[in-house]
């Protein structure tokens, strides 16, 4: 099984899940969001299998720090012009593990997966 796990390099989170993933020696590729890119190809896959919603990170600075209008009426492809734009806005971590799709990062979720 194929595993990559997008994110930011140096996110508390993203440091966590990827220390979770070496522990239990589960082998990944990471693509790093912030100096990489994100094309809207992966943000619709993804969406297709979690929603667009669990994908936005509303709870950062980097949405806290949005205007009034780029916070306002968000709907999908707003929100993927957004995450986009600024990779930061996207949760963090992104894990595909076969084509199965994880937001976030929950030490239960992934023994579920890799266990």
């Amino acid at each position: 099984m194929t595993v990559t796990i997008y994110g930011i390099k140096n996110c508390d989170t993203m440091k966590k899940a990827r220390a979770w993933l070496d522990t239990h020696g589960v082998a990944y590729d990471f693509h790093d969001y912030k100096t990489s890119g994100i094309d809207a190809a992966h943000l619709k896959e993804w969406a297709g299998k979690v929603g667009w919603e669990p994908l936005l990170n509303r709870a950062g600075t980097t949405f806290r720090n949005l205007t009034d209008a780029e916070k306002a009426d968000i709907d999908e492809a707003k929100a993927f012009r957004l995450m986009q734009a600024q990779p930061s806005l996207i949760k963090r971590p992104v894990l595909d593990a076969g084509g199965k799709v994880i937001v976030g990062f929950k030490p239960e979720i992934y023994e579920k997966q890799f266990g």
